[in-house]
């Protein structure tokens, strides 16, 4: 797609002469009369590279027009045609805040070298926007922390599924990282050099999350007073990640699934149709298949969402990666806190590891903040721990390791490991699950059967 260049000049002549000498190098040039004109363009449609404007012109000149462009696009490349070599008046649109000038009569060489210089300042600018932002979150695999048997078969569905294009449903509930692994899967995919869009569904009031997930057109509703653009759009060229999508609401299920069948995105108040290419991660700590019975949730996007299904077990489930777990997030609340806790006691580890910790990492992870933040010595003690974590009762035993044995077998083993953690309640024991509450109460029936029967 060629660079969008807005050319403003009152000067018919001028204008022309400049608008022909950058199309002949294959911009796509965009003159305008006035200021007024070019900045009404703008709020229509802010696909532009760089502006190029004369400073004196009837109504609103240069300056005025670079103030408000810089309101609505501060990085976007500005120069100044000023006339007549007058030095002042250059120095000036510097001092204002342009990125470069040109004095009439323009040289048109020299005009498509500046041109060309700034776009490429600018490109190189984003991308390395872009590699800080990934340096910064550092989302590669390894900062997945785990080496027991489930979080190496979640490693290894990741890598297969990385590169895909498939649309990825993880499922997990809160705190066990499925941000985290979004953002993996994104940064070793061949999008990762585009945008990671990050949208929990459920933090953002139902009235407003259409108009942030769809954009909207000036005018479309009382404080509408200039486009928006989406976030769908936003994450074209890259990863949209929608958390805990089971609080869309059946309207806004309705418009996501258009959007993923067509690949076109109509924002509020507009009918342009805008394509879009983007990659869909979903998450959610619900069972979406209760939710589909239920009613709560459409079934054809349900369909749509689960192409490929990554579990995330919760921390209780994987206690011998409490050890890795602590020691990582030691060290990350040293750096950032400016301490030097080297350990933690191994009573403290014990005491970890009988807690059955329904925040998962995220509680872990705070937890470790602040024993870090208040710790007395270079090692936290049990008497740090706050007293619900110094508990002596034992939780449920972790699941057993994998084993050849009958489907049904394991399948039967986990639900009733998983009644006993829950004290019988069957209802919060579907929910560890992932299954419906109604398929559990037939399966116990099942087991029932068979035991009868044996």
């Amino acid at each position: 797609m060629e660079p969008v260049i807005y050319l403003v000049d009152d000067d018919e002549g001028s204008r022309d002469a400049m608008r022909r000498a950058l199309e002949r190098v294959g911009y796509d040039v965009r003159p305008f009369v006035s200021g007024e004109v070019a900045l009404a363009a703008l709020e229509e449609d802010d696909r532009v590279d760089v502006v190029v404007s004369d400073v004196r012109m009837p109504g609103m000149d240069g300056y005025e027009l670079m103030r408000r462009v810089r309101a609505l696009m501060p990085k976007i490349p500005f120069l100044m045609v000023t006339a007549y070599a007058d030095v002042e008046e250059a120095v000036a649109a510097l001092q204002e805040g342009a990125d470069d000038y040109l004095t009439k009569p323009v040289k048109m060489q020299e005009l498509r070298r500046r041109v060309e210089l700034h776009l490429d300042r600018r490109l190189l600018s984003d991308e390395n926007r872009r590699l800080r932002q990934r340096l910064e979150k550092s989302y590669g695999f390894e900062e997945i922390i785990g080496h027991t048997r489930v979080m190496e078969e979640l490693y290894e569905r990741m890598r297969v599924v990385a590169p895909a294009p498939s649309t990825v449903l993880i499922v997990g509930e809160s705190g066990t990282g499925k941000e985290l692994v979004a953002n993996a899967l994104h940064q070793n995919s061949p999008r990762a050099d585009g945008p990671f869009v990050a949208v929990n569904c459920g933090a953002i009031p139902g009235e407003i999350l259409e108009s942030e997930l769809f954009g909207h057109e000036r005018g479309a509703f009382t404080g509408a007073h200039q486009r928006r653009i989406g976030l769908i759009e936003t994450a074209s060229g890259g990863t949209l990640f929608l958390d805990e999508i089971s609080e869309l609401s059946p309207e806004l299920q309705v418009k996501l699934l258009r959007v993923l069948e067509d690949r076109r995105v109509v924002r509020v108040g507009g009918s342009t149709q805008i394509p879009v290419d983007f990659r869909l991660v979903a998450a959610t700590n619900r069972s979406l298949e209760e939710w589909v019975r239920s009613g709560r949730f459409r079934q054809d996007l349900y369909y749509r969402l689960k192409v490929v299904t990554l579990s995330i077990p919760p921390l209780r489930h994987r206690v011998d990666d409490l050890p890795l777990l602590v020691q990582h997030f030691l060290k990350h609340y040293n750096e950032q806190l400016g301490r030097s806790v080297a350990s933690v006691h191994p009573s403290v580890l014990a005491a970890f590891k009988r807690y059955p910790w329904q925040g998962n990492v995220r509680e872990l992870r705070n937890l470790i903040e602040t024993l870090v933040l208040f710790a007395h010595s270079e090692e936290i003690q049990l008497e740090d721990l706050p007293a619900e974590y110094r508990s002596t009762t034992a939780p449920a035993p972790p699941p057993a390791e994998w084993e050849p044995r009958p489907m049904a077998d394991i399948e039967k083993e986990a639900i009733l490991r998983t009644l006993d953690f829950t004290s019988g309640h069957r209802a919060r024991a579907a929910q560890l699950l992932g299954i419906g509450l109604r398929t559990l109460q037939r399966k116990l029936k099942e087991y029932g059967e068979i035991t009868k029967n044996s």
